[in-house]
């Protein structure tokens, strides 16, 4: 089969707002403005700003980072190993920005400790450095297994049926973030701190606790619920006050970040203005940054050499199917998946039309130690048995079942020889296959994208390009494969073309540098000792027009002669009303900025006065 040799051969030819004073009453305050709605933050994530050239001259928008020492933290770290493959869009976009750029990741290590806080074990990797910490063995179950992963994983994808766990469960999660924070006390001088995911949402509350005052962002790599959904957390409503500790919340999709506005107007009254959430503790910014891949180092993957042993595995599995044509999914063996539903399809289609398609499902296992995915997991084998038997033979299996792990370089291989990529997960933060099986078609004959309507990857491609599904409705997955295996070249290579476009447009070393610059402008900068009305503050980038403004009148108003009284005065209104207009805005941006209190120009007010008599 043309499809199948042109994988094989490509890899042996060679060589990713002013508000009400402190406390609670202030947090539920009710906040003027309009909340955002869908499509608000369409183009949040593209930045306008000028980048250079990297190799072949595409943009290289890594480096046009800010100049900053930032700091990431997330539940585990990248293995920087070159002989390992990256696992994820998290290690794809920042391994670089360690490597390159001198940021210190920090993450938990494969060992348990005592709970005791040790000095931070810094490894030197490229510019920057890991730490990799030793999380305490009596609160990882109930941080990881429990409240993680058995209550905010299932709620973060709108399967409350499927939420378990035990009390005490929320105490180690959170006595987990205060450990991290702890360890991250011995950086509080760097920078930013950039914290990833839902294991780590109360984190930058925990380190406010402890006095670290630099700018702080979020990005979520899930989905965030509707309210309705949320509502099933417990302390779900603390859970949302801790993320507004956050400087910059950044989401996939303008659903999640709807959801969250959302969440916010029903918990607690509040409401966005120009993506702006206003609360006791400051402002947070609330931003779209949709993940995406890299597609030059995809086709690297592509092209990669594969040790004799994975070559001769992927030889002989891509034989199996020869002269048909054969769809693939890649997933972890996880309940979001939609592995279940998927096989269900598949029964559809060779019903309907038997021998028409194979399914390859790669299917690596996930928490094989929790109950919920072992029944999973029995679930999805019995089903894919059960298929096999009624629409099997004794040459070809209809579903070729893995729960092996491949490289990514194999991976690529897989992805371009499959007439077909099925990507239907009942909810996803993005989903990076599907712009991975996208990327690594063949553009002169590419496959088909069949894509879950409620994987974030959705919000980018629409329905003139991939043959977008609702996950929960075998019968409508089984119509789209069957269109997918029979659509005409010329259409594949349409829907193909503009998606490939996209995926290219919008990178993730695009991805982390526009998150990077919009965190940076809650970077502190500018010292308020050069207003004199401010103390000994600091203010940040965000408000530096407002100061130009207020420095233009108070200079206007200083070469104005003693004697022109009315001029003054006049001169004077301008100077307050541009005053009010930095400072008003600016003393919720955050708690640090008043340090000291404003001194008062007692002759330039006596003048004043003077003048009026």
């Amino acid at each position: 089969m043309v499809r199948i040799r042109d994988a094989l051969d490509t890899g042996t030819s060679g060589a990713l707002e002013e508000d009400e004073a402190g406390g609670q009453t202030a947090f539920d305050t009710h906040l003027d403005g309009v909340p955002l709605e869908q499509g608000q933050h369409e183009e949040a994530g593209r930045s306008a700003s000028v980048v250079s050239s990297g190799p072949e001259g595409r943009p290289d928008r890594v480096g046009q980072l800010p100049d900053m020492k930032l700091v990431v933290i997330s539940n585990r770290v990248a293995p920087f190993d070159p002989n390992k493959p990256q696992t994820g869009g998290l290690a794809a976009g920042l391994e670089p920005v360690v490597e390159r750029f001198g940021a210190l990741w920090m993450g938990s290590s494969d060992t348990r400790g005592d709970g005791t806080d040790q000095p931070l074990p810094l490894v030197k990797t490229g510019a920057g450095d890991v730490a990799r910490l030793d999380l305490p063995e009596a609160d990882y179950p109930g941080y990881y297994r429990g409240f993680s992963n058995s209550t905010l994983w299932p709620a973060m994808h709108s399967l409350h049926q499927r939420m378990s766990g035990a009390e005490g469960d929320y105490d180690s999660y959170r006595n987990v973030n205060a450990f991290i924070a702890r360890a991250a006390f011995d950086v509080r001088d760097r920078d930013v701190f950039w914290v990833h995911d839902y294991h780590l949402l109360p984190l930058a509350a925990e380190l406010h606790r402890l006095g670290v005052d630099r700018p702080t962002g979020f990005f979520l790599h899930t989905p965030w619920p509707a309210p309705d959904m949320i509502e099933h957390v417990p302390r779900h409503r603390e859970l949302m006050k801790s993320m507004l500790e956050y400087d910059l919340l950044g989401f996939q999709t303008n659903r999640d970040l709807n959801n969250f506005l959302a969440c916010l107007r029903v918990y607690f009254g509040l409401k966005s203005k120009d993506g702006i959430v206003t609360t006791g503790r400051g402002q947070t910014r609330l931003q779209k940054f949709p993940i995406g891949i890299d597609p030059r180092q995809f086709a690297e993957h592509l092209a990669a050499e594969l040790s004799p042993a994975e070559e001769e595995k992927l030889s002989s599995l891509l034989e199996k199917f020869e002269g048909s044509k054969f769809a693939i999914g890649v997933d972890r063996l996880d309940y979001t998946k939609g592995i279940d539903k998927r096989v269900e399809a598949f029964n559809h289609v060779l019903a309907a039309n038997p021998g028409s398609i194979s399914l390859l499902q790669i299917a690596p296992s996930s928490r094989a130690d929790v109950g919920e995915y072992q029944k999973y997991k029995e679930g999805v084998e019995n089903a894919i048995s059960q298929v096999n038997a009624e629409h099997g033979t004794d040459e070809r299996s209809a579903i070729l079942y893995s729960n092996d792990s491949f490289s990514q370089a194999a991976l690529a291989r897989l992805y371009r020889a499959a007439n077909v990529g099925v990507v239907t997960p009942l909810r996803d933060g993005m989903n990076l296959v599907a712009k991975e099986y996208v990327a690594a078609q063949d553009p002169n004959d590419p496959g088909v994208l069949v894509l879950s309507k409620f994987a974030g990857a959705a919000e980018d491609f629409s329905e003139d390009e991939a043959l977008l599904v609702d996950p929960n409705h075998p019968e409508e997955i089984a119509e789209a494969i069957s269109r997918a295996t029979n659509m005409p070249l010329e259409e594949r290579v349409r829907r193909w073309r503009s998606m490939i476009d996209k995926i290219e447009s919008y990178t993730i070393p695009d991805w982390s540098a526009d998150y990077l610059r919009e965190l940076h402008k809650s970077r502190i900068t500018v010292p308020a000792d050069q207003f004199h009305h401010l103390g000994l503050g600091w203010t940040n980038e965000a408000q530096m027009p407002r100061y130009r403004d207020y420095a233009a009148a108070l200079t206007a108003y200083n070469e104005i002669e003693p004697a022109a009284a009315a001029l003054k005065e006049a001169a004077y209104a301008d100077v307050k009303s541009a005053f009010e207009a930095l400072a008003v805005p600016l003393t919720h941006t955050q708690d640090r900025i008043w340090d000291l209190p404003a001194p008062r120009d007692r002759a330039r007010e006596q003048g004043l006065e003077a003048s009026q008599d």
